[in-house]
């Protein structure tokens, strides 16, 4: 048996990268899925299924308070409860490119005293408000079931590290870690734990093309001493020690696949 075996996981972000690779070890490890994202989520599906375990795609925008809240029903409609979840919906920045292309590409044109209003709201929406949501929906559903749950959200290294030019994103993240602080006192003695996984630079859809970007991937390998991208595995990896009760004394954590970024 798996170390999930039997357990239903709700996934954000479940199309591509993290998300998609947080299903595919969950499922290896017994749990059905349930996947919401904006982009299509058949291609998670059907390796979920390739796996012998039922997966559930729900169109979501995660910072729609009813998306949601319809997500976490659709687990519970299809499966009857949820044991699971993992918020891993995010943005690096409202133009959609990566933070480190963006910087690479624009000088100081995305620091603070430059950069749009409606730019730096579009990440807090999904990276912060969109989390909360999705945090707030499982968390309330782990209450009504009564017999705890664990919620892993995805923040980052930037919730620690400044980046200049990348306010919008260190912000948030910063914000998904107090976020994740917060829930986890707030739920200590129900047996939901909430703790959160900080990725240094993954290689995933986010930060696609980079290894093109020499300034880019340059700038991203200078603070990365194991000088390479992570994988969406090894973040998904820390994402399933979170879920199972390998970590059950561990509540408002942080876990860092970062390649060494917090060694000094």
């Amino acid at each position: 048996m798996g170390s999930l075996q039997g357990k239903v996981a709700v996934i954000t972000g479940g199309a591509s990268g993290i998300g998609r690779a947080t299903a595919v070890r969950f499922a290896q490890e017994g749990a059905d899925v349930v996947l919401g994202d904006l982009a299509d989520g058949t291609e998670t599906v059907r390796l979920v299924e390739k796996l012998e375990r039922r997966a559930v795609f729900v169109r979501t925008d995660t910072t729609s308070e009813a998306d949601c809240d319809a997500l976490v029903a659709a687990a519970v409609a299809e499966f009857g409860r949820v044991d699971v979840g993992v918020a891993s919906a995010g943005i690096a920045t409202a133009a959609g490119m990566s933070n480190v292309e963006a910087r690479a590409a624009g000088g100081d044109a995305t620091h603070v005293v430059n950069i749009d209003t409606d730019a730096f709201r579009k990440v807090l929406d999904v990276n912060v408000l969109g989390v909360m949501m999705t945090d707030r929906a499982l968390a309330r559903q782990m209450l009504a079931q009564g017999d705890g749950g664990a919620i892993i959200n995805i923040a980052s290294s930037a919730a620690k590290i400044p980046l200049a030019g990348a306010s919008p994103y260190c912000v948030s993240k910063a914000g998904v870690w107090m976020l994740t602080k917060v829930m986890a006192l707030e739920l200590a003695t129900t047996g939901i734990r909430v703790n959160a996984v900080g990725p240094g630079y993954t290689a995933t859809p986010m930060i696609g093309g980079i290894e093109d970007n020499a300034a880019a991937y340059g700038a991203a390998m200078s603070i990365t001493p194991m000088n390479r991208l992570g994988t969406p595995e090894e973040q998904a990896a820390a994402c399933l020690f979170l879920a199972t009760d390998e970590s059950s004394f561990m509540t408002g954590q942080m876990l860092h696949p970062a390649g060494g970024q917090f060694t000094g």
